[in-house]
C-alpha cells in the first residue's frame, strides 16, 4: 500500500497496481473503517478501481497526522471479514432505437444481434467504482468477446438509462449527457435520483448486477408504473 499527496487537501492511497476482486474488497472494507472512525477532519472519500482518494480540511488535520492515521486503520482494517454484497437485477430493453450500437457491434464481431445480448445478459458484473457521471457505475466482468473501443464521435446526447460498453467494460448512463460508448439497450430503471438526498444512488461500489432482457411492452409498463422496485439480493 502506498500513500501519497493530491495536492494540498488531499491524499491518494493506492492499494494494489492491478483491478481485481480482491483488491476491491480492500478497499471496500477500508472505506467501512474510515467512515466508523469518523477521522477528524476527513471531509469525503473517492474509491477507484485500486485506490481511495481522501479529501481533508488541513485547518483541522495535518497532513502527516493524516498519513498516520489512515496507515494504522488500513493495518486494523479485516479484509476477511463479512462485508454487506448486493446483487441488483437491471431489465434492459435491448436494441432498436433504445440500443443504435447493437447491430454494429455484431456485424464487427461477426456474430448476431442475439449473441451479443446472450453475452451481455451472461454474468454478474462487479460495480468497480462510480465515476463520470453522478452514480455511473464501471462494471467490471464483461465478456472479452463484447469488448469494443468508444466511438469515434461522441454523442452530444446520450439518453438516462442507456446501456453502453467501453473497451472492457460495460456501464449505465444515469442521466441525459455527452457520451462516447457504444449503445446496445436501455434500462427503465433510475438509478439516480437527486430529490433523494439519502438515496441519491441505486449502487455502491462492491455491489454486483446481472442484467435481464425484457420487451418493449414490459419496457413501457416499468416506465409508468410507479411502484415497481428494482430486485435486490442480499
Amino acid at each position: 500500500m502506498q500513500i501519497q499527496p493530491n495536492g494540498d487537501q488531499a491524499v491518494i492511497i493506492q492499494f494494489s497496481a492491478d483491478v481485481s476482486l480482491e483488491t476491491n474488497i480492500k478497499i471496500n472494507q477500508f472505506c467501512l473503517k474510515l467512515e466508523s472512525s469518523n477521522l477528524k477532519g476527513v471531509v469525503e472519500w473517492v474509491p477507484s478501481y485500486n485506490s481511495v482518494t481522501i479529501y481533508y480540511d488541513p485547518s483541522i488535520i495535518l497532513y502527516q497526522e493524516l498519513v498516520e492515521r489512515i496507515s494504522l486503520l488500513a493495518q486494523e482494517t479485516d479484509n476477511d471479514s463479512p462485508i454487506d454484497q448486493r446483487t441488483i437485477f437491471i431489465p434492459v430493453l435491448y436494441g432498436g432505437e433504445h440500443g443504435p450500437d447493437l447491430q454494429k457491434l455484431a456485424n464487427s464481431k461477426g456474430i448476431s444481434e442475439e449473441e451479443i445480448i446472450a453475452l451481455h445478459e451472461e454474468p454478474t458484473y462487479l460495480i468497480y467504482m462510480l465515476g463520470f457521471l453522478p452514480g455511473f457505475p464501471y462494471l467490471g466482468g464483461l465478456n472479452h468477446r463484447l469488448s469494443a473501443p468508444r466511438l469515434e464521435k461522441p454523442r452530444a446526447i446520450v439518453p438516462a438509462g442507456s446501456v453502453g460498453i467501453a473497451h472492457g467494460q460495460t456501464g449505465i448512463y444515469p442521466i441525459d449527457s455527452p457520451g462516447g460508448w457504444n449503445i446496445i439497450g436501455r434500462t427503465p430503471v433510475e438509478i439516480y435520483n437527486p430529490a433523494q438526498a439519502q438515496k441519491a444512488f441505486l449502487f455502491q461500489p462492491g455491489d454486483w448486477v446481472k442484467f435481464y432482457r425484457i420487451t418493449e411492452s414490459e419496457y413501457k409498463e416499468i416506465i409508468q408504473d410507479s411502484t415497481f422496485q428494482v430486485k435486490i439480493v442480499r
